[in-house]
């Protein structure tokens, strides 16, 4: 039997009997972030996130205002 004679249904049923043990995910040390929070200083370590992201998205703007002012002089 081929894949494409197949219904949804039969193929649906085979899928709901393939199931991962809730447990099974939590049994690694897993982190969303590629490093540790820092314990107590979220604060600090926000401010440095939010300086880090804001220079580098207004880099682009910064070096077109730039251009744009040395070509209009």
């Amino acid at each position: 039997m081929s894949m494409l004679t197949r219904t949804p249904a039969v193929i649906r049923s085979k899928v709901a009997h393939v199931r991962v043990a809730p447990s099974a995910r939590f049994a690694h040390d897993y982190h969303h972030l590629p490093f540790a929070l820092p314990g107590k200083n979220r604060l600090g370590f926000g401010v440095k996130v939010f300086a880090y992201l804001i220079t580098g998205f207004s880099i682009p703007f910064v070096a077109a205002a730039y251009q744009l002012k040395k070509s209009a002089a």
